[in-house]
């Protein structure tokens, strides 16, 4: 027997059962384009326009003033095709995935550009994402320090080095599928929040506020420490490793210990600073940071394929030989226990994978640009991590690689001597400054559209300082001279400094320095 899907009334609601606007809404507002015809708004309570409500009729799926409904024996599931390639066109073959008491309207329908978000800022009217900068949050969140450390966890519970490498291998192929399932909950939905919006839009409020308390006060807070106090470490480390030793070890004095938490709390006090001056200066950032990661990546493979063609260093230390003597899956682990944690160590390492998908509503062209970004970026990722744990075998005994957490200072250690070591470690220092910029970016978009959506006080939802009411300009005492130009064009957006959720970036930062 066929059930037919019943929906919530879209008749406006009564003063006392009126609700913030939804995500939904908001996103289709922020979509209209400039030459829409501005709508009058409603004399009721719920503030819904007469067009809008028209709108609402008109892409209602069961409506009878739908073309699409008056087909004979229409299927209430239609056929689509879930390839990523498409160009993810769903408006008018979606159900509605939230009927809110304010109505719904369909995403990227021009409705009402007149009227204005929750006191006159959203970052989702202000669209300044671009595809490079997609690409760049993503790889920059990926590439942090889960190269320089995973290979240890690796090697050692897959037992080998030909094992290592399937190990990488099949984490990325994961990885890129999970991706690929973001990239069409991205295009359906082409909203800022991330997994927080796909899952209250599609099982309920419920389940959106139950990841978005786990995500803002513990997955997201939790994962940028890490990084910091792993940047702060490195740091550390780099000015501090014995002049003689080639493989420099960690001091463990409590001095040096919180050396390594105040530096950690100065990056991510400056990473803060940066992502409230503008968006446009943290993706510029973030590009940087994305070219850099993948020059290093390259230069550690080509350096391991020099070792290897030539087997010298330009140490006293001798290459490793291993890989021409023994077979490559020697020793390979039978504990499907083991492989589970190597599978996990790898897994780590390839997360931030779904970091775009929480600045989705800031992109230029969101349906476009995310399958290209994520299609580009995890062969990209998944190729760099492969040539660097080759160049690593092929220099390192699999003992080395298994018992050091720093495997990138190790390996210019011993290639390099200490200036090697040094120049590694801050190679790896940058890298995870250029992660926790990524995460401290998204993060701060999470709390944002969690507060949109009402699971967090307003003031999270408010754009730059409380009091500014948005109309920080940038002001040089150069005057319209070249420089003064240039430098508004480089840290503004449009000429505002501060267009960002300052109060949610300072909340996440809170939370991440607890």
């Amino acid at each position: 027997m066929s059930r037919t899907p019943t929906y919530t009334s879209l008749n406006a609601p009564t003063k006392q059962s009126q609700r913030p606007r939804d995500s939904l809404e908001l996103a289709s507002l922020a979509s209209s384009t400039p030459t829409s015809s501005n709508a009058s708004r409603s004399s009721s309570p719920s503030g819904i326009s007469s067009s809008r409500k028209l709108s609402l009729s008109a892409e209602d799926p069961l409506s009878p003033s739908n073309a699409a409904a008056k087909t004979p024996q229409r299927p209430l599931i239609h056929s689509r095709s879930f390839s990523v390639t498409s160009a993810f066109d769903f408006a008018s073959h979606l159900f509605p995935l939230s009927t809110t008491a304010a109505g719904y309207t369909s995403l990227g329908s021009g409705q009402n550009n007149a009227l204005e978000l929750d006191g006159g800022g959203s970052l989702e009217k202000h669209k300044s994402i671009t595809y490079l900068n997609g690409l760049s949050l993503i790889v920059g969140l990926i590439i942090g320090s889960g190269i320089f450390s995973s290979p240890a966890q690796i090697t050692t519970n897959a037992g080998s080095p030909g094992a290592s490498l399937f190990v990488w291998l099949i984490a990325g192929i994961l990885a890129w599928t999970g991706a690929a399932s973001y990239a069409e909950l991205g295009g359906a939905i082409p909203l800022n929040g991330g997994a927080q919006v796909y899952l209250s839009k599609i099982f309920g409020d419920l389940f959106g506020f139950l990841f978005t308390w786990s995500s803002v006060f513990v997955l997201k807070p939790g994962s940028a420490a890490i990084i910091a106090l792993i940047f702060g470490e490195y740091i550390v480390r780099a000015f501090t490793a014995s002049s003689t030793s080639a493989d420099p070890l960690p001091n463990t004095s409590i001095s040096i210990i919180w050396i390594n938490k105040g530096i950690s709390l100065l990056a991510l006090t400056l990473v803060t600073a940066l992502n409230c001056v503008s968006t446009k200066l943290t993706t510029r950032a973030s590009d940087l940071f994305m070219f850099f990661k993948f020059l290093a990546l390259l230069s550690i493979a080509i350096t391991g394929l020099i070792v290897a063609a030539t087997n010298s260093t330009l140490t006293s230390y001798s290459p490793n030989d291993e890989w021409k003597t023994e077979s490559w899956f020697a020793g390979t682990s039978t504990n499907p226990s083991n492989w589970a944690v190597a599978l996990y160590a790898g897994l780590w390492a390839f997360d931030g994978w779904d970091n775009t998908n929480f600045v989705l509503g800031e992109f230029r062209h969101p349906t476009r640009d995310l399958p290209r970004v994520i299609h580009t970026a995890m062969p990209l990722v998944i190729l760099s991590y492969l040539l660097a744990t080759l160049s690593y075998t092929l220099v390192l005994p699999a003992k080395t690689i298994a018992s050091s957490n720093t495997i990138a200072v190790t390996f210019g250690a011993r290639v390099f001597g200490p200036n090697g070591a040094l120049i590694l470690a801050l190679i790896v220092s940058a890298s995870c400054f250029g992660a926790l910029n990524a995460t401290t970016f998204t993060s701060g978009r999470l709390v944002y559209a969690a507060s949109k959506e009402g699971f967090l006080p307003s003031v999270f939802g408010t754009i730059g300082m409380p009091g500014m009411e948005h109309k920080s300009r940038f002001q040089s005492h150069g005057g319209d001279s070249f420089l003064s130009r240039s430098l508004a064009a480089l840290v503004t957006d449009d000429g505002r400094v501060g267009f960002t959720p300052i109060t949610a970036m300072t909340f996440n930062a809170i939370l991440t320095a607890t």
